[in-house]
């Protein structure tokens, strides 16, 4: 069987392409999402869902067994040990206008880290250092297959699916220095999930170029755009970085944000103890945190 088996689609497991990564007897799980919410594990012992991007004749090997409905689960985020979090600062262009700043040449990159990473559900936990902390709805490409000078045209061969995220920025870190990591890399400051959809599962809603991403504060709508208003499309964007370093199984891409964040509001929007902070992406799902203080939670 084909490689692509397992990285377009894996038709093999019939006709739906969400799948979802769980806590479940004190391991976590990788699954398959039917549309009645019914999760069928295909993975065990601590394997998330870049493991679709086996070879099929390895994925058919591991019979998949029902595991409850999604409702009952604990998610994670779909991927759990990333080797890197990269992300795009200034994609949408009224994002960069509201911000003050020029639309960019090239994709502006920075990273965010592994501990940064927070489940569907999880808490944002604001630290002592800042009390600018602002969201960010981005739609997140997760790496299927290794790559390294990827061409444009041959992009999506090399991504397993897509999610949703959040990139958590403290804004008056960022500020300090004109490398602005330190305000994106902080703990539980990328929420990511709820599912990872594969490419083919966005075709009927024109692609993933085509897709209205929103985030609601509270119930209240901050961000309301569409993928296709990225500067430099999902396509560019895996063709790009892959020039600049190999691609891996696991990699998640972040690929900025559009216009509405906190910073740019008039007072400033920052998110406090007790807000419920939710992005949405039409046809992968609702990824919805909440937001607490460092003193509200334990140590470690």
């Amino acid at each position: 069987m084909p490689l692509a088996l397992a990285i377009h689609g894996v038709q093999a497991f019939g006709s739906s392409m969400k799948f979802i990564c769980y806590e479940k007897h004190g391991e976590t799980r990788a699954g398959r999402l039917d549309d009645d919410g019914q999760v069928t594990q295909i993975f065990g012992g601590h394997r998330d869902c870049t493991t679709l991007a086996l070879a099929a004749e390895d994925v058919l090997a591991m019979a998949p067994e029902p595991d409850g409905r999604l409702s009952e689960l604990r998610l994670c985020p779909p991927v759990l040990r990333p080797e890197k979090v990269i992300a795009l600062g200034r994609n949408y262009a009224a994002h960069a206008k509201e911000g003050g700043a020029d639309v960019p040449d090239f994709p502006m990159l920075f990273h965010k880290t592994a501990t940064s990473l927070l489940a569907p559900g999880g808490q944002i936990v604001i630290p002592d250092l800042s009390d600018q902390i602002d969201y960010e709805a981005e739609l997140a490409i997760i790496i299927g297959r290794r790559g390294k000078h990827i061409a444009e045209s041959d992009a999506m061969q090399y991504i397993a699916g897509f999610t949703c995220a959040n990139d958590i920025s403290a804004r008056d870190l960022q500020k300090r220095t004109g490398q602005f990591a330190s305000g994106k890399m902080l703990d539980t400051f990328c929420p990511l999930g709820p599912v990872l959809v594969t490419p083919d599962e966005l075709d009927p809603f024109g692609g993933v170029q085509n897709l209205r991403i929103q985030t609601r504060l509270n119930g209240e709508t901050m961000q309301d755009s569409t993928t296709a208003n990225m500067i430099f499309p999902v396509a560019f964007t895996v063709h790009y970085i892959s020039q600049l370093t190999t691609l891996l199984p696991g990699d998640v891409i972040l690929t900025g944000t559009p216009a509405g964040v906190g910073k740019a509001r008039t007072p400033p929007v920052w998110l406090k103890s007790g807000d419920q902070i939710s992005v949405e992406i039409e046809g992968i799902g609702i990824l919805s945190n909440e937001v607490v203080h460092c003193s509200e939670v334990g140590p470690g």
